[in-house]
């Protein structure tokens, strides 16, 4: 288990065998997601939106409206026990 300090400026570093399990070197991203359960989880930021284009196409689906994406995004966070970003 590793363990970090948070400095009176808010900062904390992260431990070396956490850095080396997820990758992380100077300027990698990380996100902090909040989970329904009331814990926090820090996962790496790989990639760009840009990246995930035509990702999910399938020319025989008919489109979606914007309520319907809403819509299955709300259920999909709901499944998934999260609760917001931060």
């Amino acid at each position: 288990m590793s363990i970090a300090t948070l400095t009176s400026k808010g900062q904390i570093t992260i431990p070396k065998e956490i850095r080396d399990e997820l990758g992380l070197v100077a300027g990698s991203k990380v996100m902090f997601v909040t989970l329904l359960s009331g814990e926090v989880r820090m996962v790496r930021r790989t990639g760009s939106i840009e990246d995930l284009a035509g990702l999910l196409h399938d020319p025989n689906r008919p489109a979606m409206t914007i309520e319907e994406i809403n819509e299955a995004i709300a259920e999909g966070g709901a499944a998934s026990g999260m609760r917001g970003l931060r």
